[in-house]
């Protein structure tokens, strides 16, 4: 094998911490993943996802890596094939705990929604919600090397990006069905001209600043 290759196998979401939990007993291993937190609007979406170790979707990976189009395909492949549950933080929730804790919140909501109670869970980054310690692992860029934790990055990826084309339809102008939500120089540039939504998120600084200090939407 190519040092090249070695090293895109290095990157390839795989499933050796499942098999390793499976090995200390567990019998059903969770990924836990989140989006959202850096959006100006819109709630933070989670989901957990329960592989069947003998029907996992092929091309599973990072859902930042991966196109709209093969998001979409995996989407439904993942939730025909596997135990989901997806759950959201709203942006009132966002604005009373704060972005951290509120996509934690969403992570624990994803976890108590699933059908089957996870023994082990698998979660992205390096801090674990309150409520999941006792069971939990944290992985950084867990998206990019656990198959459970690539399947729930593309499950909550989809689902707030549908939530966010649902709300342009209600606040048009703000380009929320490409940009999510993220502060994009259109998004900036409707907030100065049209101005703050109720599907903004006041606690974060721009829209704190526009509304309590001036009109600057500068980040």
């Amino acid at each position: 094998m190519s040092r090249y290759a070695k090293h895109m196998q290095k990157l390839s979401a795989h499933f050796d911490y499942e098999s390793a939990a499976h090995a200390l007993g567990h019998r059903h291993i969770a990924g836990v993943d989140e989006v959202g937190r850096g959006p100006l609007a819109g709630p933070v979406t989670a989901a957990a996802v329960i592989l069947d170790p003998n029907n996992i979707p092929a091309g599973l990976a990072d859902s930042k890596a991966l196109t709209a189009a093969r998001r979409e395909a995996l989407y439904d492949a993942i939730l025909t094939s596997a135990q989901c549950c997806i759950a959201h933080a709203s942006v009132e929730e966002i604005d009373q705990l704060n972005i951290l804790r509120a996509s934690h919140l969403a992570m624990e909501r994803a976890v108590a929604g699933l059908g089957i109670a996870p023994d082990h869970i698998l979660i992205d980054g390096n801090l674990i919600p309150a409520n999941l310690k006792d069971r939990a692992q944290a992985i950084i860029k867990g998206d990019a090397k656990s198959l459970s934790i690539a399947a729930a990055s593309i499950i909550a990826k989809v689902a707030r990006d549908r939530i966010m084309v649902d709300l342009a339809q209600q606040y048009p102008g703000y380009g929320w069905e490409s940009n999510a939500g993220y502060p994009t120089k259109l998004h900036q540039s409707a907030l100065l001209n049209l101005g703050v939504t109720p599907a903004h998120r006041r606690s974060f600084k721009p829209i704190h600043k526009m509304l309590y200090q001036d009109k600057s939407v500068t980040p």
